[in-house]
């Protein structure tokens, strides 16, 4: 082992804050607890139409038959479409809420017209008077389907004579990442390591589907209630039904979770478009059965790495090959590769490398956002590659990595250079070291341990130009408001908003409120999503904030005689010099405020870095406006009889820049844990021919609190981030490392590897008979 040297000591924070970092209560938390909090199931209205989605059952064929006279006749039926009914239109399905260019060709078709890409795509909308005449009308839906060719392996897809899904070629994006000698690097290596890695479908699993709820008001204005990551929505709908943009509103209620899978219209343009046609509120709610086949899965992936090293552990060359699995349809594929490419390489400093990724149309699911986005899939392949290639010359696996880390001011990938700290070998060693002594193997049960570091951006691809808006204003009793189109998906979005206002302000927690989530009423925030709530809409409230304090300050200062800068504001007190002579309560000087007429509120909008794309031929310049870094470190036990894995020991460090709410970034963190172990050991939505084989939680499994170990947080402070008070985002990051972790466990348990996600049982068992057959 070699002396571990840090960026900084860690020490006791430096910073002191009277509402930063501490856990406080959220502003949502009653709420739910107390079961009081609305989320858009729990919206009615009178006369409200219950729909349905009739939907194919073949994966590619062509409409030859659709009879819905069956269903229009049934008595309590006010309402059903089908694509001979608006023939026309399309819906935008390029990635939501951007602004800052046009957005690719890649509109979908509303309702099948003639072809079928996909299981599960929708044929025919129902809306009738209640949900069981509604499902009884789908059952009566007639169709014929006449199957097509089609093509369910993205390699195959790329075969000359293959059927075409998408485009000229099924090709929907493609990337190249280019720097240094690859020829010069492998010459160099003393070994060469090349393995193959293979990551599944996941399904979101969110507790709550797809719901919303939509209506046309006194002004002719569609609004739609619906649980959602982006109220930009409206714009993409508002072109669908050919209204303008403020003839839509979409109100997003609080989310029962979405890890990316709410990112992407799904019910809206549905409820939109019966609403519209039947001048009637209208409900739509998603089975469980359909939300596995209406929204969008993680992309599966194909990962070839070649490493090239030397005996001393220095990496001199990579090669990465990678190709994705699109489904039916582009949606944000072409995103979800970039961020794998620009992910590649991993948190090393790689001078020759050379990154090759594709994502190709099949007639299988389409697959879009979810949580990691494309840089999760790349860290399953870099850390166990990563661990192959120090069993290949004979190196501890935490030293090779200590030898190869990218440190602070270091350029990545592209040849950007990070603007925060990165602190991933302080993370790692960490997150090992708190293992402590390793559980004894007994029989059959072997015990293996395994650690994975990460680099995973945070803030949009910024050649988007992404931008932020926040409003925060005081009232004359002394009580903050924040008004922000941030969508809330359960992990506090809002309530940090409230929080940052509360320590700018100097005011509490409790004296905030925060109205969110209205196109129309609210600042529009942009979505959530790629871990950027808290660095755009953080910022924006931030700005919006300090606004307001320094006209208050300027008040103050001057009925205190003193200079701004002595002015304190903390705990709904106002202060000079901490003298109790110079104080006054923070509502009092509200009021002297109003009474001379300042201005007491404030909408600010924070810009990202707007940059250009990256180079197409080199993959250099900048993608992101920052990275975070961390390491997840795993005890596993493993039964070498059955497979059967068990997850001993868990132990997540992160640096997250600057905890906002500590209790926040500390749930993230369990949350992301369980969700990686899901997706390393049990989690596969799996198809025959296109069709859906796991349609349910039946055959879908998840890790339930049965099989969750404790998981120990350590989190890391470095205040070096782009967010407010140099946060990053502890989202995506959050369940990034953890799979590989498991991974690189499960190797060091059995010695030998399982190159496919999940890790079943039945999988280790085979990788285990393969290496006694080997020898």
């Amino acid at each position: 082992m070699t002396t571990k040297a840090y960026d900084a000591p860690l020490t006791e924070p430096n910073v002191r804050y009277n509402q930063i970092g501490r856990p406080l209560t959220r502003t949502d938390a009653v709420g739910k607890v107390t079961g009081r909090t609305p989320y858009a199931g729990d919206y009615v209205m009178p006369r409200m139409l219950h729909a349905k989605v009739v939907r194919a059952d073949l994966a590619s064929a062509r409409l030859a038959r659709l009879d819905v006279s069956k269903a229009r006749a049934l008595p309590g039926v006010v309402c059903v479409l089908t694509a001979a009914e608006m023939p026309d239109r399309t819906i935008a399905t390029d990635i939501p809420g951007q602004t800052g260019r046009d957005r690719l060709k890649t509109d979908q078709q509303v309702l099948v017209r003639e072809r079928v890409r996909y299981f599960g795509e929708p044929l025919a909308l129902i809306a009738a008077e209640t949900a069981d005449i509604a499902e009884q009308a789908r059952r009566l839906v007639e169709f014929e389907l006449e199957p097509l060719p089609g093509v369910y392996d993205p390699e195959e897809a790329l075969k000359p004579g293959a059927p075409i899904v998408q485009g000229t070629d099924n090709v929907v994006a493609n990337y190249k990442i280019r720097k240094g000698d690859m020829d010069a690097g492998f010459a160099a290596a003393d070994v060469i390591v090349e393995n193959t890695y293979r990551t599944p479908f996941q399904e979101h699993a969110f507790l709550e589907p797809e719901v919303g709820l939509a209506w046309v008001d006194e002004n002719d204005v569609v609004n739609i209630r619906v649980s959602t990551q982006v109220i930009e929505h409206f714009r993409a709908v508002a072109d669908a039904l050919g209204l303008p943009h403020n003839k839509v509103r979409v109100m997003g209620a609080m989310v029962g979770g979405g890890f990316g899978g709410k990112e992407d219209v799904t019910v809206e343009l549905y409820l939109a478009i019966l609403a519209q046609q039947t001048r009637r509120p209208v409900r739509l709610e998603y089975t469980r059965e359909d939300s596995f086949v209406g929204h969008g899965k993680r992309h599966p992936f194909k990962l070839i790495y070649r490493t090239g090293a030397t005996r001393d552990g220095r990496i001199t060359a990579l090669d990465v090959n990678v190709i994705a699995d699109s489904g039916a349809y582009v949606f944000l594929s072409p995103y979800v590769l970039l961020y794998c490419a620009v992910s590649a390489p991993g948190p090393y400093r790689i001078d020759n490398l050379n990154v090759f990724a594709r994502a190709v149309a099949t007639n299988n699911m389409f697959t879009s956002a979810f949580r990691g986005f494309g840089g999760l899939q790349a860290c399953a392949a870099y850390e166990q590659q990563m661990d192959e290639v120090a069993r290949a010359i004979g190196m501890d696996r935490l030293e090779l990595r200590r030898r190869n880390y990218l440190k602070t001011g270091d350029p990545i990938s592209t040849g950007f250079v990070p603007p925060s700290a990165i602190w991933t070998e302080k993370c790692a060693d960490l997150a090992w070291e708190a293992l402590g002594e390793p559980t004894p193997s007994e029989g059959s049960i072997k015990i293996g341990r395994g650690l994975a570091a990460y680099q995973q951006s945070y803030g949009r691809l910024t050649f988007l130009h992404d931008t932020s808006e926040a409003w925060v204003g005081v009232e004359m009793d002394g009580t903050v408001t924040v008004r922000s189109g941030v969508t809330d998906i359960g992990a506090g979005q809002a309530s940090a908003l409230g929080q940052i206002a509360a320590e700018i302000l100097g005011v509490t927690l409790p004296n905030v409120i925060v109205y969110n989530s209205d196109s129309q009423v609210t600042p529009l925030a942009g979505t959530t999503t790629a871990t950027r709530a808290l660095y755009m809409t953080g910022n924006a409230a931030r700005l919006a904030a300090t606004a307001v304090r320094d006209r208050l300050v300027e008040v103050a200062a001057e009925r205190f005689g003193v200079e701004g800068d002595r002015i304190k504001l903390a705990f709904n007190k106002v202060s000079a010099d901490d003298d109790p002579e110079k104080s006054m309560p923070f509502a009092a000087l509200v009021k002297l405020c109003a009474a001379r007429g300042v201005h007491r509120s404030e909408l600010a909008i924070f810009r990202a870095p707007f940059t250009d794309g990256l180079d197409p031929e080199t993959g250099q310049g900048q993608a992101h406006p920052d990275y975070a870094y961390g390491a997840h470190a795993v005890e596993v036990a493993v039964d070498t009889d059955t497979g059967e894995v068990r997850v001993l020991k868990c132990v997540a460090a992160h640096d997250v820049g600057q905890c906002i709410n500590r209790a926040a970034v500390e749930g993230q963190i369990h949350g992301g844990t369980q969700n990686g172990m899901g997706y390393a050991l049990s989690e596969e939505m799996l198809y025959r021919e296109g069709r859906l084989i796991t349609p349910s939680f039946s055959e879908y499994l998840m890790p339930t609190a049965m099989d969750m170990p404790r998981v120990e947080t350590i989190i890391l402070e470095s205040r070096s981030g782009l967010g407010p008070f140099g946060s990053k985002g502890i989202g995506e990051p959050a369940m990034t490392p953890v799979a590989p972790a498991v991974a690189n466990a499960i190797a060091d348990a059995i010695g030998t590897r399982v190159f496919e996600m999940p890790m079943t049982p039945e999988r280790i068992v085979r990788a285990l008979e393969a290496a006694r057959a080997a020898g």
